[in-house]
């Protein structure tokens, strides 16, 4: 009983956060779901195509249930799976995190929780696992990264939240006076001379 609702709960956030990270290329331009917005290039349709990646491979090799979708050897990864290239389409990149939930979600349906499976790109003693442990990996993969596209996002156009349906209309006259209210508590708490140097 409790291994079904541990279950039920896990894939019902993971579910959340899949939609959450895909909601923050609404509205978008091209431009701004695809250009950098860090130092390290991480931008927003990067992060959809890396999560749709990782769930590939955990829901898929680890569990010999291949992915449908055509993915390099983990062995041979070299970054690409962090941004969209200008021959692929934003359509495509979402198609292919769509299609990796279902394939996903047919993994989770299907198993046990503690079915077993094998990640060989873990370092051992961990390389042996369960559907347990890698739902909880996966749910914390997608939830880091769609914490990232949400202060891209925010940085972008000042869009914040979860769902569309939670989403305030910005008052930029409050949200600045909460901004130099931090500001002012962040510089009375620094030390006097670090602001002189």
């Amino acid at each position: 009983m409790i291994d079904e609702f541990a279950k039920d709960n896990l894939h019902g956030r993971l579910r959340r956060d899949r939609k959450a990270l895909l909601w923050k290329l609404d509205g978008l331009s091209e431009y701004d779901a695809r250009r950098p917005l860090t130092a390290t290039g991480t931008n927003l349709l990067g992060l959809v195509k890396h999560v749709a990646t990782v769930e590939a491979r955990y829901f898929g090799e680890v569990f010999d249930r291949p992915s449908p979708e055509p993915l390099c050897r983990w062995q041979d990864s070299d970054g690409s799976d962090q941004w969209a290239t200008e021959d692929e389409t934003r359509e495509q990149i979402i198609g292919f995190y769509r299609r990796t939930w279902e394939h996903s979600d047919a993994t989770i349906n299907e198993l046990p929780l503690d079915a077993p499976g094998h990640v060989q790109w873990w370092p051992e003693p961990y390389t042996n696992t369960n559907l347990f442990a890698v739902m909880v990996h996966v749910l914390g993969e997608s939830v880091r990264h769609a914490g990232h596209a949400d202060i891209l996002r925010e940085g972008l156009d000042g869009r914040t939240g979860l769902r569309a349906e939670h989403e305030t209309r910005i008052d930029e006259e409050a949200r600045a006076a909460h901004c130099a209210k931090i500001e002012q508590a962040a510089r009375t708490a620094a030390p006097i001379k670090a602001w002189n140097s």
